[in-house]
């Protein structure tokens, strides 16, 4: 079976991106380039989903969400 996880990749001021994934709380992970940053986010999720199941917990359901920008004045 196959599930969509939604993450949210940040760039850094150094140039690499951090990921996290919303529905997994504490699953974050990070990459030198997007495309590094995807792959290792991929893993992270596999490697959660497979601690969850090893200590017989839920797999969370991924929840639908709408994402926007929102401008306020600072």
């Amino acid at each position: 079976m196959k599930t969509k996880f939604k993450i949210i990749l940040e760039k850094e001021k150094r140039g690499s991106y951090t990921v996290f994934v919303p529905a997994l709380p504490g699953c974050h992970t990070q990459g030198d380039t997007i495309e590094e940053a995807l792959k290792n986010a991929r893993e992270a999720i596999e490697c959660y989903i497979e601690s969850l199941k090893k200590d017989g917990l839920p797999i969370p359901t991924v929840p639908e969400e709408l994402v926007c920008d929102i401008e306020v004045k600072v």
